[in-house]
C-alpha cells in the first residue's frame, strides 16, 4: 500500500483515484467494517488546519486524506514526494456511483437545499439505476431534526454516506456524530457536487480542468450560499498556502 506525503502537517494519500476507489471497495466488501472516514483536503482547509484545533484532531484520526487541489500536488512535487494526481470529492463520488451501479451498493445523501437534493436523486436514478438510494435529506435542519436524520441513517445502514454541507463543517459534523454513524461503512464530504449533478451548477469545462483552473472557474461562476463566506475571501487562503508550502521552501534552500 502506498504511503502518504506530509504537507504543512496534513498527511495526504499517494493513492490515485483508481487506487482510492479500489481501497474503498475492499472496505465495503468486509463482513463487519468499522466506519471509514475519508477527507478531501484543499489548500484552504490545509491553511485552516494550522490553527483549528478540532480540525487537527479530525485530520489525525481520519482514515484517508486525499489531495483536492492542484496546489497540494505542486507542493508535493516541491517536497520531492510527488503525488500523481488530485483526488477530488466530485470525481470520487462519480467513480463510486459507477462502481456502486455495478455492485448494487447503497448510498445515503445528506446536504444541499431540498429542491436540489430531489433533482440530484432523480438524476442519479437515471444514470445509475442499480444504485440503491437508502435515503436522503437536505442540509438545512434544526437540532431536533438532526436527531431524526441520524436515526434514519442508522436504520438505513448505507454502504456510503455522502455529505454535501460544505467544508470544514461537513467533517466536523461527521466527527461529532461518529458514534451515531456506526452503521455506515464509508463517509465523506463532496462539497457542491450534488449541485453539479442536479444541474444547478454547471460542471467545469474540460479546458479549465486541463489548465488546473477549476478553482478559478468556481470562483467566477458558482454562487455563494447564504451564510457562507464570499469565495473571494475564502480564496485568500491560497497565497498563504503557496508561501508556506512552496515559496518558503525555496527561501530555505
Amino acid at each position: 500500500m502506498k504511503g502518504s506525503v506530509n504537507i504543512l502537517g496534513v498527511p495526504f494519500s499517494k493513492l490515485t483515484l483508481n487506487e482510492t476507489v479500489h481501497q474503498l471497495a475492499k472496505h465495503i466488501e468486509k463482513e463487519r467494517p468499522k466506519l471509514y472516514h475519508l477527507i478531501t483536503v484543499n489548500p484552504e482547509i490545509t491553511i485552516s488546519h494550522q490553527t483549528d484545533k478540532m480540525l487537527q484532531t479530525i485530520v489525525k484520526e481520519a482514515d484517508l486524506i486525499t489531495p483536492d487541489g492542484i496546489g497540494i500536488v505542486i507542493a508535493s512535487r516541491r517536497k520531492g514526494e510527488p503525488l500523481s494526481e488530485r483526488v477530488t470529492g466530485y470525481d470520487l463520488l462519480l467513480r463510486l456511483l459507477e462502481k456502486g451501479n455495478e455492485q448494487g451498493w447503497s448510498f445515503y445523501f445528506l446536504g444541499t437545499d431540498e429542491k436540489t437534493s430531489l433533482e440530484a436523486m432523480e438524476e442519479i436514478r437515471k444514470r445509475y439505476p442499480n444504485v440503491v438510494i437508502a435515503g436522503r435529506h437536505n442540509g438545512f435542519f434544526s437540532e431536533d431534526k438532526e436527531t431524526y436524520v441520524l436515526k434514519e441513517i442508522q436504520q438505513s445502514k448505507p454502504d456510503i454516506l455522502i455529505i454535501a454541507m460544505g467544508a470544514p463543517y461537513t467533517d466536523k459534523w461527521i466527527y461529532k456524530n461518529k458514534k451515531k454513524l456506526d452503521s455506515v461503512k464509508i463517509v465523506f464530504g463532496v462539497g457542491g457536487s450534488l449541485d453539479v449533478i442536479a444541474g444547478k451548477v454547471k460542471p467545469t469545462p474540460p479546458i479549465w480542468k486541463v489548465l488546473n483552473l477549476e478553482w478559478l472557474h468556481r470562483l467566477l461562476t458558482v454562487p455563494v450560499a447564504k451564510g457562507q463566506k464570499s469565495r473571494w475571501r475564502r480564496q485568500s487562503a491560497l497565497p498563504k498556502f503557496f508561501y508556506r508550502a512552496i515559496i518558503k521552501k525555496y527561501e530555505a534552500e
